[in-house]
């Protein structure tokens, strides 16, 4: 699994550079985001923009990356593939997490925000 993070001011972009998170993977992004979260800044924002396929385990990780989140940090998504926007649509996903339609969006809404 390759995530690839950058911080800004007050947010870290995390990059995942897969084109599926699926069973095989979803371990390790759990983990991987759970690190990256632990001295992250309040503010982070999952771009699965490389993402094509999304499985129920994937879906399930960043379910776990969602709950991992330490009280007072958010997780945001941004730049969704179609396929995975509709997993999102279909399970309901999309009305828990905050998504943006790219980076760019969700940088600009931060600061919004502010």
């Amino acid at each position: 699994m390759k995530l690839n993070h950058r911080d800004l001011v007050n947010v870290r972009v995390v990059r995942v550079d897969e084109s599926r998170i699926d069973a095989a993977c979803a371990i390790r992004f759990k983990d991987e985001m759970r690190a990256l979260s632990e001295d992250g800044p309040a503010r982070i924002v999952l771009d699965l923009g490389q993402v094509e396929f999304l499985d129920s385990s994937g879906l399930g990780a960043v379910v776990a990356a969602l709950k991992a989140v330490r009280q007072g940090q958010r997780l945001e998504l941004a730049d969704l593939h179609p396929t995975v926007q509709r997993v999102f649509h279909l399970t309901r996903m999309d009305s828990v997490f905050t998504i943006h339609d790219s980076v760019a969006d969700a940088l600009e809404r931060g600061r919004d925000a502010c």
